[in-house]
């Protein structure tokens, strides 16, 4: 990859910095990382941020006249957007929040990008790209005899979460349409890995196990949902972005199908053999409770179309989720000092 610059929205979130970590290795790129901090931001998960090609604002995307002031004064070659809220039970209680951040920050956003690029150079107006990461909850719940979610599938959004990632996916798609602004939409299954929040399942879940607090799991945890670790989907995101075509949307997935009940039981398997209780297994603490209204059965993503392209995901369920479980245990303090005890994870 050639020397670049790069403007990362959400940044000090879960993929955002991994995928910070990973542009940071190469030093001829430069990052310009703009991200709120909301409750899941860390700063700490971006490692060591001194490089001197690496730029960090404190500001929330819906003040679009900072982001016309930083894309001029950075003069990025990319826009990867990232920033959203993210969790379903949150979206339930309090949907608003992401209404705003997820619908209207994203026009923002495309508003600023698309007025910055107009003013560019043919030949960077040609290089240039915007890239909208997305979620497969857009597409909606499957039946176990479907077949999986493909870039084709229609949207049929069942959380206030999921429509308004679904609402910024069509907002970036007809800007592509209707303004020939260089867009790539890529959609992504469920993510696990270091330093991700632990609302979601599987820090939860280890966070639990370590309290020796009862395992909450929804319904009867059948629920299925396809599993990427997040470099993977880091490599996934950059392949798109440096070989994907404008206008065109990715599924970025692992082909890793698990049901919520076995996510939950593997990581209680792992700990009884890396830390093993006294008596009995950390399986004995699962609780199946009141499951959650509009609970999707099962997400499921054909990643075909980026595979033929050329990218391939690396790291096997075994792999990585033993890697996940003994990284945590090698940061507990993440895990007590980011805790969020009243919620049930991503499940």
């Amino acid at each position: 990859m050639k020397k670049s610059v790069f403007l990362i929205t959400g940044g000090c979130g879960f993929i955002g910095s991994a995928l910070i970590r990973k542009l940071l290795l190469d030093d001829r790129n430069t990052i310009v990382n703009i991200d709120k901090l909301t409750y899941a931001s860390n700063l700490s998960s971006l490692g060591n941020t001194k490089d001197k090609n690496y730029f960090f604002y404190n500001e929330d995307i819906i003040n679009n006249i900072f982001l016309e002031k930083v894309l001029v004064n950075h003069k990025p070659d990319y826009v990867i957007h990232l920033a959203a809220e993210s969790h379903v039970d949150r979206s339930i209680d309090s949907p608003e929040t992401f209404i705003m951040t997820n619908v209207l920050g994203t026009y923002y956003l495309l508003d600023s990008s698309y007025k910055y690029w107009s003013n560019l150079s043919k030949g960077r107006m040609k290089s240039f790209k915007f890239l909208l990461v997305s979620t497969d909850e857009v597409y909606g719940s499957l039946k176990s005899n479907e077949e999986s979610f493909d870039e084709n599938s229609q949207y049929k959004p069942n959380s206030p979460y999921a429509a308004t990632k679904a609402s910024a996916d069509h907002l970036a798609r007809s800007w592509n349409k209707t303004y020939k602004f260089p867009v790539i939409i890529t959609n992504t299954s469920n993510n696990y890995g270091n330093w991700q929040f632990p609302e979601k399942l599987i820090p939860l879940v280890i966070s639990k196990c370590l309290k020796r607090e009862d395992i909450p799991v929804y319904g009867n945890g059948q629920q299925v949902r396809d599993w990427i670790h997040v470099d993977d989907h880091v490599s996934g995101i950059l392949f798109a972005l440096i070989n994907g075509k404008s206008g065109s949307k990715y599924n970025i997935g692992s082909n890793n199908e698990l049901s919520n009940i076995s996510v939950v039981r593997a990581i209680c398997k792992i700990l009884d053999n890396l830390r093993p209780l006294k008596a009995g297994s950390y399986i004995d603490l699962i609780n199946f409770v009141t499951d959650r209204p509009g609970h999707d059965s099962r997400y499921a993503i054909n990643s075909k179309k980026i595979i033929d392209l050329g990218w391939i995901p690396n790291i096997s369920w075994k792999k990585g989720i033993e890697s996940t479980v003994n990284w945590y245990l090698n940061n507990e303090d993440f895990l007590t000092n980011n805790s969020s005890g009243e919620r049930l994870g991503k499940l």
